[in-house]
């Protein structure tokens, strides 16, 4: 596990992953294999003890504990890059936010939610040109995307403009 961890590149959540598969390629645990978890937490205390973690993930009851356990640690990166993406958009900053929501794409391909969110937040800040052929994607892998659309506005997350809302309805509607 010491060697594992210590060769392994990345973040301390990735070396710990190196080392707890390296256990497993040993043996692992006598009882078989069942379960994992692991919690990374930032270096400074927090006021809240539910801020700073940055990663926090378990696997329960599962024949593959540290196979899904890597799984969701990438997912978890993903979703921390879709993070990151938001708040670059927040900030006015498109090019940094079209870098990071492509980097999360980049690990969880296939993952319609991130085409979804990314693809809202582009239409949102009325990049709708950028944003069209990703709704298209997005309702191709999952459908019902197309009517929590119609529930946005009402939340405030796109404009209430019904051409708006027509046009990304449209998305994909004639493939």
């Amino acid at each position: 596990m010491a060697a594992a961890f210590e060769a392994a590149d990345g973040d301390l959540a990735n070396r710990l992953m190196a080392a707890l598969e390296a256990a497993q390629g040993e043996g692992g645990d006598i009882r078989g294999k069942q379960s994992a978890a692991m919690i990374v937490v930032e270096a400074t205390r927090q006021e809240n003890p539910w801020d700073g973690r940055l990663v926090d993930l378990r696997v329960e009851d599962n024949p593959e504990p540290l196979v899904e356990l890597r799984r969701l640690l990438v997912l978890n990166r993903a979703y921390n890059l879709m993070d990151a993406g938001d708040a670059a958009v927040t900030a006015g900053d498109m090019e940094a936010a079209n870098r990071a929501y492509a980097a999360a794409a980049e690990l969880a391909p296939g993952n319609h939610e991130m085409v979804f969110w990314r693809t809202v937040t582009l239409a949102s800040v009325g990049d709708i040109d950028a944003a069209l052929p990703y709704f298209a994607e997005a309702f191709t892998a999952w459908p019902a995307w197309r009517e929590l659309i119609a529930r946005l506005p009402a939340a405030g997350i796109l404009p209430d403009d019904k051409a708006l809302i027509a046009q990304i309805l449209s998305a994909g509607a004639h493939e």
